[in-house]
């Protein structure tokens, strides 16, 4: 039992003729689409020829593509993976993406990949390390659609125009909820022609927005996949039908596809996400949709002003200067008004209660199945008597 990068060892020989497009090949493709393609792979304005991998590979400027330190030993034997079989060597990467814009709170990001089986696959990156992009996350809490929700139908449409091809559609973490908004939201044309839909680990959506765009159009193509300690793609899980599976590691690094398991050419399913993580999980989606627009905006902009106060612009440096960033960080706790600290305090309350609530619910239902238990032991002795 391996991961991906086993996979692609294993089947890497196979082209897509002898074995069909599988979910692992679909991880592969997402977590491709987090490397810095700028200026390597033709923008979605450039009139170029798509590239290869094997050209990337023969450019002077190749490591550039491994600039997030988080990942770099990953990505670099995915890449090497990909490179050594017959199945992704011949991979065409065109139309990338890439936007940052603060005064808009938006990170997007896509890239698409042509198969040499006819198919194509447009891949939206999940949030990278920018706190820009961290903040869009959150703005999802309250607002929709955010600007990359936007970007994603706007992108979709425009590359389905220039390639008319039979397509999949698929992201890891946030780029998982804009494979699926570009999905419901797209020309119907372009929605008649997706093979299937990837989400990894990927956010849901407020139900209104599930109702707005449709959703039920394009629910039996959407393949929604998460590890066993999903936060992540538990946000706002609700409508959605999910597929559960076991990582290396445990708590929020499942997060990490690079940790999924891989079974021969399937991801190794599990039985469910865990217990804990699930009460967890339930109990901030239901904090969420209780606090109204204000309340959330509020929070998630002050949590946003502070974070800023570190002066990093993306987590690694925040993480790496952690000393100088948590100093920062509380002076600016301080400079928060009294009117939004109010706010704060009274949404920080309404988790706790919900939380209290929920722990009471389910306490009072081990109570009842402990005691119907005890009654069904019992039930024999009743009847002698």
């Amino acid at each position: 039992m391996g991961t991906v990068i086993e996979y692609l060892k294993e089947y890497g020989d196979y082209t897509f003729q002898e074995k069909p497009f599988t979910e692992v090949d679909s991880l592969a493709l997402c977590q491709l689409s987090y490397l810095k393609f700028d200026g390597m792979v033709p923008g979605v304005q450039e009139d170029k020829k798509p590239v290869t991998l094997k050209e990337l590979e023969k450019r002077k400027d190749f490591d550039r593509l491994f600039a997030d330190e988080r990942f770099e030993k990953q990505n670099r034997a995915l890449v090497a993976g990909m490179l050594g079989g017959k199945r992704f060597r011949k991979l065409r990467l065109d139309h990338y993406i890439n936007i940052v814009e603060k005064e808009w709170e938006t990170q997007f990001s896509a890239v698409t990949f042509i198969l040499d089986d006819g198919t194509v696959y447009v891949a939206y990156r999940g949030t990278d390390e920018s706190i820009v992009g961290w903040k869009e996350d959150f703005n999802m809490a309250f607002r929709s659609p955010v600007p990359g929700q936007e970007y994603s139908v706007s992108y979709i449409n425009m590359v389905t125009r220039q390639i008319r091809c039979p397509l999949y559609v698929g992201g890891h973490s946030k780029g998982g909820n804009l494979a699926v908004y570009s999905a419901m939201n797209c020309y119907p044309e372009v929605q008649d022609r997706i093979i299937q839909i990837y989400s990894l680990d990927g956010p849901g959506f407020r139900p209104e927005v599930l109702e707005k765009g449709k959703y039920d159009l394009i629910a039996d193509r959407v393949t929604k996949i998460l590890p066993q300690s999903s936060l992540v793609g538990m946000l706002f899980e609700s409508d959605m039908r999910f597929q559960v599976v076991e990582s290396r590691t445990f708590g929020l690094a499942q997060h990490d596809p690079f940790t999924w398991r891989v079974e021969q050419d399937h991801l190794v399913r599990a039985d469910g996400i865990y217990q804990g993580r699930k009460r967890m999980d339930n109990t901030l989606n239901q904090w969420i949709l209780s606090l109204d627009e204000e309340q959330l905006k509020v929070f998630v902009d002050t949590l946003y002003q502070v974070i800023s106060a570190s002066k990093a612009d993306n987590l690694i440096d925040l993480t790496a200067g952690w000393k100088v960033s948590m100093t920062r960080i509380v002076a600016a706790l301080k400079e928060v008004d009294d009117q939004t600290t109010e706010i704060l305090k009274r949404v920080i309350r309404s988790l706790f209660e919900i939380a209290a609530a929920n722990r009471k619910r389910e306490t009072a239902r081990k109570v009842s199945l402990r005691r119907a238990k005890r009654q069904s032991k019992l039930k024999p002795f009743c009847r002698k008597a």
